[in-house]
């Protein structure tokens, strides 16, 4: 192989990978999730380092100095965009009210056998489930009848049965409509009146982009009401800070538990290869009248999702 053509697949093999990484970045810049293969992508955005890190190599070797521009372009613009998004302040008033949520999809329900250690160990207050059928259900509500006495459901078979079990009395309340089930409540927390919502939006599969960014629009739409409720807005919502219509969410006004815990970027799916490489798809969402102390991502064994637990505090408003 002549130098020339060496230097040609060189530049060919840096080429098509900047392509590739500058569209997704790109629509991470311009506030879009795009279309598939780009919202799927977006989930995995700080992984897209590696793939631009081996064309500026293969850049570098072909010498290719339009391509190492580019590509060190690309990489700045990944790097601006591993910072946190969202709001990170915190109410100033002294505590009223603390306790512990905790958020976990269980696969189908296979995860449950796992999860009733884990709520038992962690002892939450407020226990959010995704994908919980009838027999999730069932053992769930049988296992916690005295500790956590009130719940809100929705009953179903497969991924669309969900539920909320808490310590603190419940008041019914809308939910958000949704291909999968997302029960609403209104809690007595101490005296106090929180919202509860529990978030789990279809995924962005190839074909369903669109239901996906609707979903995650109706759970905007009740972020955005009842400003004088403090808000607690946890699940499943198969979107991570690098997606529009997630951080559009963000945008009402609410913060990310785990973002303001010092776990901006920790992972929660697939819970396989978490500690390796995956994404940060499961959160509990605030409004401005919470701190969080701590936030933890737990395995349960038999669940494709790290279940997520984080110690809250309410404060008054000023």
């Amino acid at each position: 192989m002549t130098p020339h053509r060496g230097r040609g697949l060189g530049a060919w093999a840096a080429g098509l990978p900047l392509a590739a990484v500058s569209v997704v970045a790109g629509c991470r810049a311009a506030g879009t999730d795009g279309i598939t293969p780009v919202p799927q992508l977006l989930a995995f955005l700080p992984w897209l380092l590696v793939p631009t890190g081996f064309a500026l190599l293969c850049a570098l070797l072909a010498r290719w100095w339009a391509g190492l521009v580019w590509g060190v372009a690309v990489l700045g613009l990944l790097a601006w965009y591993l910072e946190p998004y969202g709001t990170a302040g915190e109410p100033g008033g002294p505590p009223l009210a603390a306790f512990r949520v905790l958020t976990s999809n269980v696969e189908f329900g296979r995860g449950t056998p796992a999860l009733v250690p884990v709520i038992r160990r962690r002892n939450p207050d407020v226990v959010f489930v995704e994908e919980c059928e009838r027999t999730c259900r069932a053992v769930l509500e049988g296992e916690f009848a005295h500790t956590h006495p009130y719940r809100r459901a929705v009953r179903a078979a497969g991924s669309h049965g969900s539920l909320i079990l808490s310590r603190f009395p419940l008041e019914p309340a809308a939910g958000v409509p949704g291909t999968m089930g997302m029960p609403g409540a209104l809690a007595d927390v101490r005296g106090h009146a929180v919202r509860l919502q529990l978030a789990h939006p279809m995924p962005p599969l190839p074909g369903q982009v669109g239901l996906w960014r609707r979903e995650l629009g109706r759970l905007r739409a009740f972020a955005a009401t009842g400003e004088d409720t403090p808000t607690v807005l946890a699940g499943d919502f198969n979107a991570s800070q690098d997606h529009a219509a997630f951080r559009r969410i963000l945008d009402t006004g609410l913060a990310d538990a785990a973002r303001l815990a010092g776990h901006d970027r920790t992972a929660s799916w697939p819970a396989r290869t978490a500690s390796v490489i995956g994404t940060q798809i499961d959160h509990v969402l605030l409004s401005r009248d919470f701190t969080a102390n701590g936030a933890h991502f737990l395995r349960v064994a038999g669940s494709d999702h790290r279940a997520l637990v984080v110690d809250l505090m309410l404060h008054p408003r000023e």
